[in-house]
């Protein structure tokens, strides 16, 4: 077998279907042994059956164990063959438990007629006829299985399971830029066997698979390849397909390209970062066409793709069950060993998820430019800086924190890196889509915007550059900044922004009837992704108790002892106009989220007075609306 790791081949269908029949033929051909699951019935099921009594869960239960473990212990020599009725999902996730990745299923399709024809011919079998009509009735067809018609031979049934399942690779890669060749070798160092294909463009990209293959040793065992029909023959079916193309009319013109080539059941993921109303549309387009779709958002850069990213599937929960062994095995694991991934929800949700984790990945890093700004100001050079911040892991560690201080470390002779960079910083989007959907839901996720502004501000270089030369500033920036100050100010700003952002899933979750799971999502943001942190493992415990981190008491006592700090550096750097755009934001936000007596009573008064916009009245408790006639009568 061309795959890499042991396989445990379950033959599954109704009585009568020649389970035993084809498991003998196929251990045969691999030289692999079979193993019958009848035998392995606890004495009282076979006297219950013989009494013309189906079995019930309970049942099942201890047979289903049996089997399990008997996969176990032959997995560790050798694959296997195992012949199982296994009707329903909640009997195979009982034999699949611990070993999803090894387990194949093949699941053998007759009718009633055929079924009951094959069983009045045999001799000496524990379970009556009387019992089919049960089967059939319990059989729930697993979406993942290569279903096969037994009016087939049972020699052309296993040239099928052969060419099939045995000689095509398991999972399919399209675009091989710089995430889908490290998520493609994740993929083949975990032991599966791939199919990888990118465009051929005469004079751009030739041979980009082949050459690709040839570089890194584990692929020795994939497929590549530059024709896309090739490309899908060489998956097993149903086949998993991951695009790894860039968002946009390109994901639309692949799957236009692909879906003439594809079979019910297939299962497409978009890997890219497309938004989430897009991925909707597909679903449904797909839907029609009976192909499942995930779009799944994935994070951690070129590192975290092939060392195990954060994965954040959303679409239909039955087809993320299939792919569900293939993705959590190649992601992040998080301090529990669990993996970084797990079914987000439904329709466009796990994209929209990637979308406001990059969002708050926006803030994070803004947060940091200003921190180191601020330290800038007051005579720190990027070394010493660089041990500020190092100094602070204790407090606030980040991914973010860690590759900041070896970017600040950085030298190019006897010049710092940092310093040799032009000051304009793009954005591919994301920042922008996350910024626009707080203001859809009409969620205050103020932050984003104020990171994602900073960051279009940056690109007016020629116009910051007159106005340093012709705006006065009599101000010596030489303020009064405390380090341990300026840790609790950014210690707090982080709270605010991870608030914003889980607020803004929340309100999005209610509005979409996605019923996210806010803790489960902060857990796959503990590894692997880029805003990964011992703060996220502390929000995932917080959301156990509450939606609202600040409603938590821990957290209350938190900002409580933060806040004087964030207030006294904002102001400072305000005095000294050192520009803070995030860091001022947290406090205005702050300041408005917990004002009991806000002044939106007055624009509400405006709005009446010049467009008849009514308002409520606070001695009102039935929520009437009013309507002021609000000039005052003038007198001659």
């Amino acid at each position: 077998m061309k795959t890499k790791r042991p396989l445990v081949i379950f033959i599954i269908g109704v009585s009568g279907v020649g389970k035993s029949t084809i498991g003998n033929l196929l251990s045969k051909q691999l030289s692999i042994p079979f193993f019958d699951g009848d035998d392995f019935h606890p004495k009282k099921n076979k006297t219950k059956m013989a009494t013309g009594q189906p079995l019930n869960d309970e049942d099942r239960y201890e047979w289903l164990i049996r089997l399990n473990n008997l996969a176990k212990e032959n997995l560790q020599y050798n694959s296997c063959i195992i012949a199982s009725s296994a009707l329903k999902e909640s009997y195979r996730i009982i034999l699949k438990k611990d070993i999803e990745t090894n387990v194949k299923w093949i699941l053998l399709n007759g009718s009633f007629v055929q079924v009951l024809d094959r069983i009045n011919k045999r001799k000496n079998h524990f379970m009556p006829t009387s019992l089919l009509n049960s089967q059939f009735e319990s059989l729930e067809v697993p979406l993942e299985a290569l279903q096969i018609d037994i009016t087939n031979s049972p020699k052309k049934i296993v040239t099928i399971i052969e060419d099939e399942l045995l000689k095509k690779s398991e999972f399919g890669i399209i675009g091989l830029g710089v995430m889908g060749k490290s998520l493609s070798r994740n993929f083949a160092s975990k032991g599966f066997v791939i199919s990888i294909y990118n465009r051929h463009a005469k004079g751009l990209e030739e041979n980009v698979a082949l050459s690709f293959k040839k570089e890194f040793s584990e692929l020795s065992n994939s497929m590549p390849f530059d024709k896309l029909q090739d490309f899908v023959n060489s998956l097993q079916q149903p086949r998993k397909i991951m695009l790894m193309v860039n968002a946009g009319e390109t994901v639309d013109i692949v799957i236009e390209q692909l879906v003439h080539y594809l079979s019910e059941n297939d299962t497409v993921i978009d890997g890219g970062n497309s938004h989430y109303n897009d991925t909707q549309r597909r679903v449904n387009f797909l839907k029609k066409k009976n192909i499942h779709f995930i779009g799944a958002g994935i994070s951690g850069g070129e590192e975290g793709a092939l060392k195990g990213p954060s994965i954040m599937p959303g679409g239909n929960e039955k087809a993320y069950k299939i792919v569900q062994p293939y993705l959590e095995v190649i992601a992040a694991k998080d301090d529990k060993g669990n993996p970084c991934c797990n079914y987000i929800g439904k329709n466009g949700s796990g994209h929209f998820i990637k979308i406001i984790h990059n969002g708050i990945e926006y803030v994070e890093m803004q947060l940091l430019a200003e921190v180191y700004q601020i330290l800038r100001t007051i005579d720190n050079n990027p070394e010493q800086i660089a041990n500020i911040l190092s100094s602070w892991k204790s407090e606030v560690d980040s991914y973010l924190l860690e590759i900041t201080i070896d970017i600040l470390k950085k030298k190019e002779g006897e010049k710092w890196l940092i310093d040799e960079i032009l000051d304009k910083a793009g954005n591919k989007g994301t920042g922008n889509w996350a910024t626009i959907t707080t203001t859809e839901l009409g969620i205050p996720s103020t932050m984003i915007g104020s990171a994602l502004f900073a960051r279009y501000l940056s690109s007016f270089k020629e116009e910051r550059i007159a106005l340093k030369n012709n705006l006065i500033n009599n101000i010596k920036k030489k303020s009064n900044v405390n380090i341990e100050d300026l840790l609790k100010a950014y210690q707090l700003a982080r709270l605010i922004n991870h608030h914003q952002g889980f607020k803004l899933i929340f309100e999005a979750s209610k509005s979409n009837s996605w019923e996210l799971n806010l803790s489960e999502i902060a857990r796959i943001w503990t590894n692997g992704c880029i805003i990964r942190s011992p703060l996220m493992n502390e929000l995932s415990e917080t959301f156990k108790e509450t939606d609202n981190i600040f409603f938590s008491k821990k957290m209350i006592a938190q900002i409580k002892k933060l806040r004087p700090s964030l207030n006294n550096i904002v102001s400072q750097s305000i005095l000294n106009q050192i520009p803070i755009p995030s860091l001022s934001e947290a406090v205005n936000f702050l300041n408005g989220y917990s004002e009991a007596n806000s002044s939106a009573n007055l624009i509400q008064a405006q709005r009446d007075y010049f467009g008849a916009h009514t308002y409520q009245r606070i001695n009102d408790p039935t929520g009437e609306y009013y309507h002021t006639n609000w000039k005052s009568k003038s007198y001659d």
